[in-house]
């Protein structure tokens, strides 16, 4: 409070007062000189010249020691209004994933300052971070300079208690990340000014205010326990693969919960920028990919649903394929005529293609746009990008779509599609957000509840029998699809043999009704080293892990196995995998 508050509005009762006693003092003054008492004249002016005085005094010494204790002067600052409080972000499970903490911005107001030299070697003694370059420039203001920001508490008051003139602090609030860099594409960060960037803190911006001014946190779908699985396994890999970069993603099919995604390479959401830009980029929204052979698994569920085949379907895949200009052949070649279910699991292109041929390519069309796969994905995310599409959805360009070829979508984009395929046939958006116990958003229908049972079947012989071997996980009966897709390389203007995209994309339980829970798991290795590079190498032994190590906590129980597929190599391999010790 300032003299300048005591106005006659603001305080009527103290100016009637003040009035009453000035015209008291006046009419005493008459009185003397009427009575010829000079003598008392003088005495009364010097009291009130005394009285004057003393109460000035004391106004002053109340001013002072309010703004010792009360105001923001005394603790070396000045009024700070804040900047908006924001919520907490919290896991499904309530752990804490991002707070506001208070931080202090220091300055130099250089009009207070006695002495540069002692200020400027003070400082640097007592805040060994802080550049000297910095302090200079903030010296040579002409009235107030920036010292740094981010000023932790202890900080503060260390150099509080030096006693310096003209060192200004302002509290500021300061986003910060408990956990480092774990989920830091999903939660994003904070320009330096405070205004979040990416990620939940920008997609979620409006809502985590509101939260923050209730004072109640947000929760997201996430849970850290399967997070920190996923991102270990997939750091395994990427250690061991060498891939320019891979991603992770774990989704519930039914409610469209992101429980878990990552990607490779990270970086700390505390120091964004010590981040390179391939850090930053969050590969699962931001990034679009050939996926390869994981996109058979929509084919063959088109396939399904339209009634054009069974599973016991037969295909020609004795000669390769000749369309047009080009000829299609398989990768893993069998030279024989195969059944739909050994389509799925030689992963052959002939027979995939020739599938597409008998749908149709209008009807292939439809089935993808429904799907969600000539769009970005539905999801929170501001990163999510639009995929590469045909410019015609013709035969021929339909065949290469068929197995994943000439198509270019998200990792996210391609979790949502398989939802559909695997829930029920609905397809759900994708969501950061916790969704309450027992809720089941009601999506669009893309297919039967019967093509989800039969894709299920499908996946799981895969694993036990095809190209997912590597991805088996005892007793949690995990089903899926291998990917590798050739990536077009512009120095040879064509797709590249070295270059080359490797994926597993797989669900389990696949046993149960079709209403059971269930989990996608997608691995992603992006132009991974080596002799082999196809997903069932570079991808599949990661998922495997993946799914043992999370079932536990999404409550999936194991199955006894069955006493014939014990005895099958298999099994026996991915046993010794899960036993301690084993290898990985």
């Amino acid at each position: 409070m300032s003299l300048s508050d005591l106005t006659p509005q603001r305080y009527p009762f103290l100016w009637r007062w003040v009035i009453e006693h000035v015209w008291r003092i006046e009419h005493a003054f008459e009185r003397a000189q009427a009575d010829g008492r000079a003598e008392n004249d003088t005495r009364i002016r010097i009291l009130v010249v005394a009285a004057v005085f003393s109460l000035g005094f004391v106004v002053m010494a109340a001013g002072a020691v309010w703004s010792a204790t009360l105001s923001d002067a005394g603790k070396g600052g000045r009024a700070y209004a804040g900047a908006p409080k924001r919520a907490d972000l919290v896991d499904r499970e309530g752990r804490l994933l991002a707070a506001n903490l208070t931080h202090y911005t220091l300055s130099i107001d250089t009009r207070e300052v006695w002495s540069r030299r002692e200020t400027r070697a003070a400082l640097l003694k007592a805040l060994p971070r802080l550049k000297p370059s910095q302090l200079d420039r903030a010296l040579k203001a002409e009235k107030r300079g920036l010292v740094m920001r981010g000023l932790t508490p202890a900080e503060k008051e260390r150099i509080h208690a030096l006693g310096l003139p003209g060192v200004v602090f302002d509290p500021e609030q300061r986003r910060v990340y408990p956990l480092g860099a774990l989920a830091a594409h999903l939660l994003g960060y904070d320009e330096k000014g405070g205004a979040p960037v990416a990620g939940a803190e920008k997609a979620l911006e409006a809502e985590i205010l509101k939260a923050g001014a209730e004072g109640r946190p947000v929760a997201l779908s996430i849970d850290v326990r399967v997070q920190a699985a996923l991102e270990e396994e997939l750091a395994l890999a990427a250690a061991e693969f060498q891939p320019k970069g891979a991603v992770g993603v774990i989704t519930n099919v039914h409610t469209g919960e992101i429980l878990g995604v990552a990607s490779w390479p990270d970086f700390d959401p505390n120091h964004p920028g010590r981040a390179t830009p391939e850090q930053l980029r969050n590969r699962a929204a931001a990034s679009v990919f050939e996926m390869g052979s994981t996109f058979k698994a929509f084919t063959v569920a088109i396939g399904l649903d339209t009634h054009v085949a069974t599973p016991d379907s037969t295909f020609d895949a004795t000669q390769p394929l000749k369309m047009g200009y080009r000829t299609i052949h398989d990768f893993h070649g069998t030279n024989r005529i195969l059944t739909l279910r050994e389509v799925f699991n030689h992963s052959s292109n002939i027979g995939t293609a020739k599938l597409a041929l008998a749908v149709g390519a209008d009807r292939m069309a439809r089935y993808f746009h429904a799907l969600g796969l000539t769009k970005r994905a539905q999801v929170e995310l501001l990163e999510s990008t639009r995929p590469l599409t045909p410019k015609k959805w013709d035969e021929d360009d339909m065949a290469s779509v068929s197995f994943g070829h000439g198509i270019n979508v998200s990792p996210l984009a391609l979790a949502q599609a398989m939802g559909a395929i695997l829930n029920g046939g609905e397809l759900v958006p994708l969501t950061i957000r916790k969704q309450v116990p027992g809720y089941r958003p009601k999506g669009e229908r893309v297919m039967s509840e019967q093509t989800t049972m039969s894709m299920l079947q499908i996946m799981r012989d895969n694993v036990v029998n095809g190209t997912g071997r590597k991805a088996d996980a005892p007793g949690l009966m995990v089903g899926g699809k291998t990917g590798t897709g050739e990536k077009y390389d512009p120095e040879i203007r064509g797709y590249s043999n070295y270059k080359q995209v490797g994926s597993f994309a797989a669900v389990f339980p696949t046993d149960g009704p079709v209403d059971a829970e269930r989990y996608f798991v997608l691995i992603l290795m992006d132009e991974p080293q080596g002799g082999v590079r196809t997903g069932g190498w570079v991808a599949a032994p990661a998922v495997g892990r993946i799914v043992d190590r999370i079932a536990p906590f999404l409550g999936v129980k194991r199955r006894q196995p069955d006493p014939a597929l014990m005895q099958t190599p298999t099994y026996v391999a991915t046993a010794r995998l899960a036993t301690p010790g084993g290898a990985r």
